[in-house]
């Protein structure tokens, strides 16, 4: 068998309107004799670069707190809009104090609310191993400002994963990874909290799964889910994909492998402090409508009884899950693993309740994948970066004395953007998938590159009426 050639980079300045436009500012569009870029310089090594610049600035951006405003006063990191839970947690959870998390108490002085960490177990144990790499004797800088220094190191590493993996994902579309490594959003909230950790798992679960290796990606997956919970939402698509192709053997070695690396990770932690593993679950079911979600303005607007909103956020996300699910064994082509993946994080994040700003890190990497044009990256983008001033000029707003910041109806304005703008997204990722012409991934042939032992499978199940020619296949009806 003769080897096979390394496909050429497609090129996002010749198909896509404002990537040409943004492109002026390095010198126009790329032209006919420009070389592949298979040498050193190829485009994941390029975008891991570009990524670690734009973390940088997002580092530049936290520095008026790093200063000043994480020990000087509460107010000014909002205005300044340079807040972040690592510096406040060091001390808060006990980790200036040496209190290993889930085995000690929390005393009542450093966190009156909270008894155990309420993290997951791995997220735990990167934020411990960064107290151990913090110089607790140093005095100058702060203790707490050295933890945000280490912890803004591990992150980069998880951010720079997130961006050659994305890059690698899809092998003729190398450039997308850009659209991470250039997300404003990205750089803004990167080191707000640990939600690199579990994208970077994440990421290369998907990464290995585009390679055909499903035992790998489930020990990943596994691994994600335990640093954050919403990895395990991408089990239910890789099921219905997995459902229609016929390929529930690759499914099933995806989930037990992931089964065993959360319990590998959780088991020790379950069985000898229970009560600290189960904080994180707890936290989350009892936590209140907070900020950030619709649910918010909607009490704030009306007299609508939230007294069990855990009962309707639920049933909201399930209807989502359900028209996903419809989705994907109705579509008259099967839509791509990356298109359903953000779907189902998106409905968890539309419907749950309390949105942190740096959750859009769960979706950056997926948007990528699922809906790589520039227009439709940066509009979305544009309401998350609206939410993030807003929510700080709003928190500015009831926590200062002078009423400085932004008031409710502003607020709201904010909360409104980030829903529009992700309801945006998801429009036209389920318009690509219901007519796969306007999909830029398949325009070029491709069935679904992402999609490992999925690309170009025929289908065996769907739940289309009639029978119908898809993909490489012949759909059989039910």
């Amino acid at each position: 068998m003769a080897p096979t050639t390394p496909p050429v980079p497609v090129r996002p300045t010749t198909h896509d309107a404002v990537a040409a436009a943004g492109s002026e500012l390095i010198g126009g569009p790329a032209g006919k004799r420009v070389a592949p870029g298979r040498g050193w310089w190829n485009p994941a090594r390029v975008i891991v670069l570009v990524m670690i610049g734009m973390f940088a600035l997002g580092m530049v951006q936290k520095l008026p707190c790093y200063t000043d405003s994480w020990v000087g006063g509460p107010t000014a990191q909002y205005t300044q809009a340079c807040y972040s839970d690592i510096p406040h947690l060091y001390y808060g959870r006990g980790f200036a104090d040496g209190l290993i998390p889930y085995f000690d108490r929390i005393p009542d002085t450093l966190s009156p609310d909270k008894d155990f960490l309420e993290y997951p177990v791995l997220t735990g144990l990167f934020m411990e191993v960064a107290a151990w790499l913090t110089p607790a004797a140093i005095t100058t800088p702060a203790p707490a400002q050295l933890y945000w220094l280490v912890n803004a190191g591990m992150l980069l590493i998880c951010a720079a994963v997130i961006a050659g993996c994305v890059s690698r994902i899809h092998r003729d579309r190398p450039w997308d990874g850009l659209l991470v490594a250039l997300a404003p959003a990205l750089a803004l909230t990167a080191t707000i909290n640990w939600d690199l950790l579990a994208g970077a798992l994440l990421c290369g679960a998907l990464l290995m799964w585009s390679r055909g290796r499903p035992l790998a990606t489930g020990v990943l997956l596994g691994l994600a889910t335990a640093a954050k919970l919403y990895p395990l939402l991408l089990l239910g698509p890789l099921f219905l994909l997995c459902w229609r192709a016929g390929r529930l053997r690759e499914f099933a070695t995806t989930l037990l492998s992931a089964a065993g690396a959360w319990l590998v990770v959780n088991g020790p932690v379950m069985l000898l402090a229970w009560e600290g593993w189960a904080t994180f679950y707890a936290f989350s079911e009892e936590r209140p409508v907070d900020f950030g979600s619709f649910w918010l303005i909607l009490a704030q607007r009306t007299d609508f009884p939230l007294d069990s909103v855990n009962t309707y956020a639920t049933a909201l996300t399930l209807l989502g899950f359900a028209g996903i699910a419809l989705l994907a064994l109705r579509a008259p082509r099967r839509p791509r693993l990356a298109q359903l993946a953000f779907l189902v994080v998106a409905v968890f994040i539309l419907t749950n309740k309390v949105y942190s700003p740096q959750y859009v890190l769960w979706l950056i990497p997926l948007a990528a994948l699922a809906r790589p044009r520039w227009r439709d990256f940066l509009i979305w983008q544009a309401g998350e970066v609206l939410y993030f001033v807003g929510i700080w000029m709003y928190l500015a707003y009831i926590t200062g004395e002078g009423n400085e910041g932004l008031p409710v109806g502003g607020y709201q304005l904010a909360i409104a953007a980030h829903l529009l703008g992700t309801l945006y997204l998801c429009v036209m990722i389920v318009r690509d998938a219901l007519r796969p012409d306007h999909d830029v991934i398949r325009r070029g042939g491709s069935d679904d590159p992402g999609g490992g032992v999925l690309d170009g499978a025929p289908d065996v199940f769907t739940l289309r009426r009639r029978p119908s020619a898809i993909g490489w296949g012949v759909s059989r009806e039910t």
